[in-house]
C-alpha cells in the first residue's frame, strides 16, 4: 500500500499542493489532460523550478485565458453542479466534493451565513478547484492509497483581505482546523490557506510524526512568499510501508500504530446504558471498545469502561464518555501496538458471497476468518446453525 506524508513545516496552501505532486513525479501534460474533464473553460498549467531560501521546489500556476475570466463559481451550488457533470471518476468527484464542502461550511459559520448563500472570500473560484482536483488527481496517478501529515504550521501576524485586517489564522484556515495538531512559529505571515487547511483535513488519516515508510520519491511544492532565512516549502514523501526482512515464520512484518488509550471506573450506572454508549463509541471512530468487571472502593463492585482511538479521535471519544456516561473524569494515555496487515475480500461460497478477512505477515496469510454479519445473515436466511455457516465457510 503506497502512502504519502505531507511535510508542513511551513504550512500548506493549494498551490503548494499542486507544486509537490508535480515535484513528485505527476506529469503537467497528464495532469492537464485529466483536469480537462472538468468544463470551466480556457487555462493551462505552467511549472517551473524556483528557489526558497535555497531550496529548489517545484511552482505550479494556472494561467487563465479570456473565456474563463467571466466565470462566476463562487457558491457551493455551482461547483457542486460543475463537477458532477465533470467526467472525472466518481470516487474523485467524490472526494473533491468533500474538500469544497469542507471549505464552503467553514467560510458559511465565520461569516453567518446558510451553506446555500455563502460565497468563497478571497478565493480564485478557478484556480481552487485546479488545485483540489489537481491535488487529488496527482496522488492519484501516484497510486496513493493512505495520507499523513506533519502537525501544521499556520504563521502569525495579519492577512489584509477585501473584509479589512485579519489575524492569521484566517477564520475559516481555524474553524477547518479544530481537532487538527497545529502551531504558531518563526514566520509573520499566513502560511497555511483555507483552501490548503481544507485539502490536508479532508485527506489526511492523521496527524503526527512521519510513518515508518520506504520512501520512493519526494516533492518539493514552493510557497508564493520566498522568505530569506525561512524554506517557504511544501514537502511530500511517497513510499510504501516497510518491506520486512523476515522468514517464514520470523517476527518481522507486523506494522506499527501509535494509539491511544481511554479509561474510566463506572460503579453507578444502569448497565443498560453501556450498550448505547459503546455503538455511539465506535460510530465517532474508536478502534475498539470493552467492558472489564473491577472491584472499586468499599467492595463496590464496576465496570472499567476502556476506548481504543487514534490520537485524532480522542478528544471527540473522551467527550462522549463524560457526556454519555455518569463517570466524572478519564485518564488517556499513549501507547503502541502491533497488528498484522488486514485485508477484507468477497468471495463465493455455496452460500452466495461472503466477505473474508485476511490477517497476513507480508505476503503470507496467517488468518482468514469470515464476517460475522454475513454469517449470521446467512444462518437466519437458511435457517442452519451459524457455527455450521461459519465452519463450512472456513
Amino acid at each position: 500500500m503506497k502512502i504519502a506524508y505531507f511535510d508542513c513545516f511551513s504550512g500548506i496552501s493549494g498551490d503548494m499542493c499542486l507544486g509537490a505532486v508535480v515535484g513528485a513525479g505527476v506529469s503537467i501534460k497528464e495532469l492537464e489532460k485529466e483536469l480537462k474533464k472538468i468544463p470551466v473553460g480556457d487555462y493551462r498549467l505552467t511549472a517551473k523550478k524556483v528557489k526558497r531560501a535555497q531550496f529548489v521546489s517545484t511552482k505550479v500556476d494556472v494561467i487563465q485565458g479570456s473565456k474563463i475570466r467571466g466565470q462566476v463559481l463562487n457558491r457551493w451550488k455551482d461547483i457542486e453542479k460543475i463537477i458532477q457533470n465533470s467526467l472525472l471518476s466518481q470516487e474523485i468527484k467524490r472526494n473533491g466534493l468533500k474538500v469544497f464542502k469542507r471549505l464552503f461550511e467553514a467560510e458559511a459559520k465565520v461569516h453567518g451565513e446558510t451553506l446555500d448563500k455563502v460565497h468563497l472570500h478571497e478565493i480564485g473560484a478557478i484556480d481552487c478547484i485546479i488545485d483540489v482536483f489537481g491535488t487529488i488527481i496527482g496522488l492519484n496517478l501516484l497510486g496513493v492509497e493512505k495520507v499523513y501529515s506533519s502537525p501544521i504550521n499556520l504563521g502569525s501576524g495579519f492577512v489584509e483581505t477585501e473584509s479589512g485586517i485579519l489575524p492569521v489564522p484566517a477564520p475559516a484556515t481555524a474553524e477547518i482546523l479544530k481537532r487538527v495538531h497545529v502551531y504558531s512559529k518563526d514566520i509573520s505571515f499566513e502560511l497555511t490557506t483555507p483552501t490548503g487547511a481544507a485539502i490536508i483535513k479532508e485527506l489526511s488519516s492523521g496527524f503526527g510524526s512521519m510513518p515508518t515508510m520506504d520512501i520512493e520519491k519526494i516533492g518539493v511544492g514552493a510557497g508564493s512568499m520566498d522568505f530569506k532565512d525561512w524554506p517557504n516549502i511544501l514537502r511530500l514523501f511517497i513510499g510504501n510501508p516497510p518491506s520486512p526482512p523476515f522468514s517464514k515464520g520470523g517476527m518481522g512484518g507486523f506494522s506499527d500504530e501509535k494509539i491511544i488509550v481511554v479509561e474510566t471506573d463506572i460503579d453507578d450506572m444502569n448497565p443498560q446504558v453501556y450498550e448505547y454508549v459503546i455503538e455511539k463509541l465506535f460510530r465517532a471512530g474508536a478502534l475498539d471498545v470493552y467492558l472489564t468487571n473491577i472491584i472499586m472502593k468499599k467492595g463496590r463492585p464496576g465496570i472499567n469502561l476502556t476506548v481504543i482511538c487514534s490520537k485524532n479521535r480522542q478528544e471527540e471519544l473522551m467527550k462522549i464518555v463524560l457526556k454519555e456516561t455518569s463517570t466524572i473524569g478519564v485518564r488517556f494515555y499513549e501507547t503502541k501496538r502491533k497488528v498484522l496487515q488486514r485485508e477484507i475480500k468477497q468471495i463465493d461460497t455455496e452460500f452466495g458471497k461472503v466477505r473474508v478477512k485476511y490477517s497476513k505477515l507480508g505476503d503470507e496469510i496467517l488468518k482468514a476468518t469470515p464476517e460475522y454479519e454475513d454469517c449470521k445473515r446467512i444462518a437466519k436466511r437458511l435457517n442452519i446453525p451459524l457455527i455450521e455457516v461459519m465452519r463450512k465457510i472456513k
